[in-house]
């Protein structure tokens, strides 16, 4: 049985329908991951955008807690201060805390 030139040109159009059909397919495989490339570097750039901010913050925090450290240190030493004037003046007691007043 020798196939008619209907039936090859019929399994020609079933074949070419194919190829577009994989064609198509493969074409919107390649838009989703160029899309999904972008995104993936976008979401690159925001970590090194957040990163370079973290460290900002941290640095900032460092300085902040030098600086805390260092107004403790001085309010502890007026602290001191002020104990002493008023335990010369008698006003303080020995426990090291304000008495009372009296009145």
């Amino acid at each position: 049985m020798a196939p008619t030139l209907d039936e090859a040109m019929k399994r020609l159009d079933i074949a070419l329908g194919l190829l577009e059909a994989s064609v198509s397919r493969r074409l919107d495989a390649d838009r989703r991951r160029g899309g999904l490339e972008t995104e993936l570097q976008l979401m690159q750039d925001d970590r090194a955008r957040l990163a370079v901010e973290l460290d900002g913050a941290l640095t900032r925090l460092h300085r902040y807690e030098v600086a805390t450290d260092d107004v403790s240190r001085r309010v502890r030493q007026a602290i001191g201060a002020v104990e002493t004037v008023l335990a010369q003046a008698g006003q303080l007691a020995p426990a090291g805390q304000l008495e009372p007043e009296e009145g």
